[in-house]
């Protein structure tokens, strides 16, 4: 069995890796700044990637401890996770990136918010492009 120290070292550089992506870097920054919980379409037509990406990204984030997963029927809602000294001092990182660099996701994602019913996302992906569709690249 690994030392303590070894599992909490390991625990730390899961999340750090987790965010060294850019597309999970984005997630991240969506959850944190958004300050409520959302949907993976909701995510999906903010960030224009497929449904298959944006799921895949957020388990890696949700098995490094980032995210949390609430199920309402069929719809699932992600957060980012924030208790603790060390979760916390990453969500001041993220929050304290420039805004700028998100501007584009920011828009797309006040778009979503907008067609919520009573504060509920109900409608799935609006972006029909992006439904089914899986990465180009990864051919």
């Amino acid at each position: 069995m690994q030392p303590l120290k070894g599992r909490l070292m390991d625990k730390h550089t899961t999340a750090f890796k987790a965010l060294s992506d850019k597309t999970r870097l984005r997630i991240a920054y969506l959850l944190s700044s958004s300050k409520t919980e959302l949907c993976v379409c909701e995510i999906v037509d903010s960030l224009e990637i497929p449904q298959y990406n944006v799921s895949r990204h957020l388990k890696i984030m949700k098995k490094a401890g980032l995210a949390s997963e609430v199920k309402a029927g069929k719809w699932v809602r992600y957060g980012i996770k924030s208790e603790g000294a060390f979760r916390g001092a990453l969500l001041a990182a993220l929050l304290a990136l420039p805004a700028a660099i998100f501007r584009e996701e920011l828009r797309e994602l006040k778009k979503r918010f907008s067609i919520r019913i009573k504060g509920k996302c109900l409608l799935g992906i609006q972006k029909k492009y992006l439904v089914g569709k899986k990465d180009e690249r990864r051919k």
